[in-house]
């Protein structure tokens, strides 16, 4: 996943808003969002990498949430381990972020930032493995991160809230959207806004481009919230709105995803999955 916006418990109305995408090599065999368990038993919901088992955005049915995104360097070197079993180990756990967090070796993951939600306790935690003041340098892994308060916050390629372009509008489109569902409690329209940003396939103006250490040319593809790079092997795979709002004694969450299809140049029908958290 290499673009997110949240809202946590930034409005009483929606407690909870993500807005995401995932971008991926398009031959990485994936499973869409789908309701699906871990060996231990654990129901997850969200898609699922089918190279190495874990996932990039998912839910628990008991109200836990974890993201990711990876952290970009001009030079990748491969972790011994895969990032997206952080957000599985979260899911299927019980304890706090600052428990998660002893419990990892950084240096076993090549770069990533890592939100962990714990919905019903507003508990909200973000960690990464590299340094967040900067980030795309090659430097020894060291865990850092940071308890979030209610709010609005980005993720892409580099740290929490580093303000890139789309990174910036995304978070504005989701502000927007909080607004019109206090007026809208029944109408969908709020979500126009999300997918108009994530659909976007706008580059950054040059001199607002990001500077990562990748060659000019694909800063610049990468730049845009929807990503399609040149040659057609790397891109964006799928669009995310996840809500969560009051339903009786509980929460009533959404996800929505969009699976994009680059042969066509459009988003697939969107998937939707429901459930409730108490």
């Amino acid at each position: 996943m290499c673009l997110i916006a949240f809202a946590v418990n930034a409005d009483a109305a929606c407690p909870l808003l993500i807005a995401a995408n995932r971008d991926e090599y398009l031959d990485r065999p994936t499973l869409p969002l789908h309701r699906w368990t871990l060996a231990d038993g654990t129901e997850v919901t969200g898609g699922r990498d089918l190279r190495d088992g874990g996932t990039w955005l998912g839910v628990s049915g008991t109200g836990r949430v974890a993201m990711l995104t990876n952290v970009r360097q001009s030079v990748i070197g491969p972790g011994a381990r895969s990032r997206g079993e952080l957000v599985t180990r979260w899911l299927q756990g019980d304890g706090d972020a600052a428990r998660f967090a002893d419990q990892l070796d950084p240096a076993a993951y090549a770069g990533f930032n890592l939100v962990l939600g714990d919905f019903p306790a507003g508990r909200w935690h973000w960690l990464s493995n590299r340094d967040p003041d900067k980030p795309h340098e090659m430097r020894p892994a060291a865990l850092h991160g940071r308890a979030l308060g209610n709010g609005v916050y980005g993720l892409s390629n580099a740290s929490l809230d580093t303000p890139w372009p789309k990174t910036v509008r995304l978070k504005r489109a989701v502000d927007d959207a909080l607004q019109q569902l206090m007026t809208q409690d029944a109408d969908d329209a709020w979500i126009e806004g999300l997918t108009q940003v994530l659909f976007d396939e706008q580059p950054a103006s040059r001199g607002t481009l990001p500077n990562t250490g990748v060659p000019d040319a694909a800063e610049r593809a990468l730049s845009s919230a929807f990503v399609r790079m040149p040659g057609g092997a790397y891109g964006t795979r799928s669009s995310l709105v996840v809500s969560a709002r009051p339903s009786g004694a509980g929460w009533q969450v959404d996800l929505r995803e969009w699976t994009h299809d680059h042969r066509t140049g459009s988003p697939g029908t969107a998937r939707h999955e429901q459930l409730h958290w108490r």
